[in-house]
């Protein structure tokens, strides 16, 4: 039976890569077009003529690599959905060698000393102990498959959209900072949290900036259509429904002021592009270094051990 034309053209795009991995010597050398501006490029550059992003470490560059694995125009979102589900198998495994997760509970009862261990939100942790990396590791873990099923969809939904407005590197920047300074805000007022939705808050935010910079009854709809699932989901919040509220707010604001900031556009000059790739490489940085700290940390005592 026939692939989709989207699976095909996604392994040929693999296979290619492969065959460039692995036949690099015997192939001839040919001029390169830069990822940030898309000029044309000599056989040795190491730096575009035209806009000086730098040929192989820039975040245009990692963002082209993405490309090329994931084959679609959202590399950053596709590669965020990839992480969290990886990360969540790794969370199930963890919670499983403490003997949870087992049964319904895998649904959404995750919890525990598997998910502190891994990085979830926590004021005792950020505050007392000063894992601040909790700020961001907790936006990968999720409390069950039911948590991460709905909070994938809405990335899927909001990514891709955000994404090429934007372009990779301020999305991923949006995204990072506003599930940050969700949980920051949540921890700040003695939750303990965890899940993706303050950085998807963010995304919504952003959106909602946007439609109050935009004319039309499109526009109008879609501000509508944004603040009633955002006011359905703070009900629900207030019911205990076991929404943070406190994470969606703070993620929500500070994706609407970004979103206030951010031109409605992806970087068009070379000024522009600079400080987008600098915002990229600030937010995966931080993620590395957060991940990197919480396996430092993760045999650390648990509060109350001696």
């Amino acid at each position: 039976m026939a692939l989709p034309y989207q699976w095909q053209y996604r392994l040929d795009r693999w296979k290619a890569t492969l065959q460039r991995l692995f036949a690099g010597g015997n192939q001839q050398p040919r001029p390169k077009l830069c990822p940030s501006c898309g000029s044309l490029v000599g056989i040795n550059a190491t730096r575009c003529h035209n806009c000086g992003t730098n040929l192989k470490f820039s975040m245009a560059a990692v963002n082209r690599s993405l490309s090329g694995v994931f084959s679609g125009p959202a590399p950053v979102t596709t590669a965020l959905l990839v992480a969290n589900l990886l990360i969540f198998g790794v969370e199930w495994m963890a919670a499983a060698a403490q003997g949870q997760g087992g049964g319904l509970s895998i649904l959404w009862g995750m919890g525990g000393e598997a998910t502190f261990r891994l990085g979830m939100s926590s004021p005792y942790g950020i505050y007392y102990l000063h894992q601040w990396y909790r700020l961001i590791t907790a936006m990968f873990l999720h409390g069950g498959l039911i948590h991460i099923g709905f909070n994938m969809m809405a990335l899927m939904q909001l990514g891709p959209a955000l994404e090429e407005l934007y372009g990779s590197s301020r999305f991923f920047f949006l995204y990072i900072f506003s599930g940050a300074f969700g949980f920051l805000l949540s921890s700040y007022t003695l939750h303990n949290s965890l899940g993706a939705s303050g950085g998807l808050l963010g995304l919504v935010g952003a959106m909602l900036a946007v439609t109050t910079k935009r004319g039309g009854a499109y526009m109008r709809d879609l501000r509508s259509r944004l603040i009633s699932s955002v006011v359905f989901l703070f009900v629900l919040g207030f019911m205990g429904m076991g929404i943070d509220n406190w994470a969606h707010g703070a993620g929500l604001a500070a994706g609407f002021v970004l979103g206030k900031m951010f031109p409605d556009r992806q970087p068009m000059t070379p000024r522009e592009r600079q400080i987008a790739n600098a915002l990229g490489w600030l937010a995966g940085i931080a993620v590395i270094a957060s991940f990197a700290l919480m396996v430092m940390h993760y045999r650390d005592p648990l509060p109350g051990q001696a």
